[in-house]
């Protein structure tokens, strides 16, 4: 099982952004159980599916204001219907990673048995950080590219060159980091479920 707890940075000189991110992640990536508020500034949410989990932490990571945390492991079953309630070996390592989480470059950390924890995490952590080093230039392109989009039909939409938008991908390391966020989705899917059980 995963539970992410996802902290909000520098909370005391910014507005409480938590509620509009519970509402984004809960319509966005269906959790089995639902994001909501633990305390204060932070939010955690119970997933079963690896794939999700790292999309989701890539994408809060990304936006710079928050500090991410996955735990993997066993959870006490049965879940209770409220994420607060929840107890077990994920939710005690999602607390030690956001904690990590918030002195990383990335914002993002992994904790969880065995050694392939300390694999996603610097997987991740680096996909993390060239998402957050990319241009927007470099992003609007590889946004458009992700969307099904040619280069040819991307160059169109920004009014460039195909050449331009081959040199924005490039600079922006997108298809290699794309590359490494599908692979590490895939190994997080494999170790969620080989640690998952009964606390």
């Amino acid at each position: 099982m995963i539970v992410i707890t996802i902290d909000q940075r520098a909370s005391r000189r910014r507005p409480d952004l938590v509620d509009d991110l519970v509402a984004r992640l809960n319509e966005r990536y269906a959790p089995l159980r639902r994001f909501e508020r633990t305390a204060g500034d932070e939010l955690q949410g119970v997933l079963d599916d690896g794939r999700a989990a790292v999309e989701l932490a890539l994408d809060v990571a990304g936006t710079g204001e928050w500090s991410v945390g996955i735990g993997v492991g066993s959870v006490k079953r049965p879940l209770p219907e409220q994420t607060r309630a929840g107890s077990g070996e994920a939710f005690e390592l999602a607390r030690e990673a956001v904690e990590r989480a918030k002195h990383s470059p990335a914002s993002l950390a992994v904790a969880g048995p065995g050694r392939e924890a300390k694999r996603l995490e610097a997987e991740l952590q680096l996909v993390a950080e060239v998402n957050l080093r990319r241009t927007e230039a470099s992003e609007e392109a590889g946004r458009l590219i992700a969307s099904g989009l040619s280069q040819r039909e991307a160059a169109e939409r920004l009014g460039i060159t195909q050449q331009a938008v081959s040199g924005r991908l490039a600079s922006g390391l997108w298809h290699q980091s794309r590359a490494l966020a599908a692979q590490a989705a895939g190994a997080m899917a494999a170790y969620s479920e080989a640690t998952d059980g009964d606390s």
